[in-house]
């Protein structure tokens, strides 16, 4: 996968590529930007009293990395038939884990347009599939792989504490546009950034939804009054973070909104995708006390 950097597309088309795995005989889906490579399995030292979802730890290039079990993750039967089985290095969060799958079968490019949300009716409060997408008559559930490492190790996660050390704080003249696709973290983003001050946040589950609602708003009222800066997220279906910036950029009377783009995505290797759309500045998850000070910055 390392030597397939030339695959990753231009910054705001609205598409992804994902890497299709099997578990189980079901299809799944990781967004090519997190897959550092993919290899054959290794030998694992285990760790005494880890989670149930972690085999263990590898050695790969001096690096120690867990191993998660995908099966244990999703609550089917372990194969005992290992001979397609896989490792999925990857990125995410500023942090590398690796990932255990039955088989790697291939790439596809996709548009956000053609994911669908999960319904709510089978959706349930822990389940880790963030969208759904059909090709050639078959589905492919992509996952909430950022919540399944939080499940295993909460301290990763976005924390109220990092900001209660900035003191009393009174932003409520402040408004603000968020784009997050995750329930949990538009509920982390919501306390964390009240916290801050910033009370008068509007959530969206996705770019498009957002992106509706600040047109709606130009179209009737002058949109510094009601609004002051959008953060978003990157991977949302419908429309992700970064063709949300490059519509707002390129819009006569929204460019003037300060973006930040918020997302487990943010890594040196593809800051410039961000940059490539406008975006004013760009924070990786967790590092929340980071997007505040940048809020701070952009809006006061």
């Amino acid at each position: 996968m390392s030597n397939e950097q030339g695959i990753l597309l231009e910054s705001g088309t609205n598409e992804l590529e994902i890497v299709e795995f099997e578990v189980q005989n079901n299809k799944y889906g990781i967004n090519v930007i997190k897959v550092k490579e993919i290899i054959q399995p290794l030998p694992i030292t285990l760790i005494p009293h880890s989670h149930e979802h972690i085999e263990g730890v590898i050695q790969l290039r001096g690096e120690v990395l867990p191993v998660i079990n995908m099966a244990k993750v999703l609550g089917v039967p372990v194969v005992k038939d290992d001979s397609t089985d896989k490792y999925i290095v990857t990125e995410f969060n500023k942090q590398k884990a690796v990932f255990h799958v039955q088989n790697v079968t291939r790439i596809h490019r996709i548009s956000w347009e053609d994911i669908d949300k999960p319904s709510d009716m089978y959706q349930g409060g822990n389940n880790q599939v963030i969208g759904v997408v059909k090709i050639s008559g078959q589905m492919i559930l992509l996952l909430d792989f950022e919540k399944i490492i939080l499940d295993i190790n909460p301290e990763s996660g976005i924390h109220v504490g990092q900001i209660k050390q900035l003191g009393a704080r009174d932003r409520s003249t402040k408004n603000i546009v968020a784009a997050e696709d995750s329930p949990l973290l538009r509920k982390l983003l919501h306390d964390t950034l009240s916290e801050a001050g910033y009370e008068n946040v509007e959530f969206f589950e996705n770019g498009k939804l957002a992106y509706d609602y600040l047109e709606s708003v130009a179209a009737e009222f002058e949109i510094e009054e009601k609004v002051q800066l959008v953060i978003t997220d990157i991977e949302m279906p419908k429309m992700d973070g970064h063709h949300l910036t490059r519509r707002v950029k390129e819009h006569p009377v929204l460019k003037q909104l300060p973006v930040i783009i918020f997302s487990s995505l943010i890594t040196e290797d593809l800051r410039h995708k961000g940059d490539g759309v406008g975006a004013d500045a760009q924070v990786s998850k967790p590092e929340i006390a980071e997007l505040v000070k940048n809020i701070d910055r952009l809006v006061l």
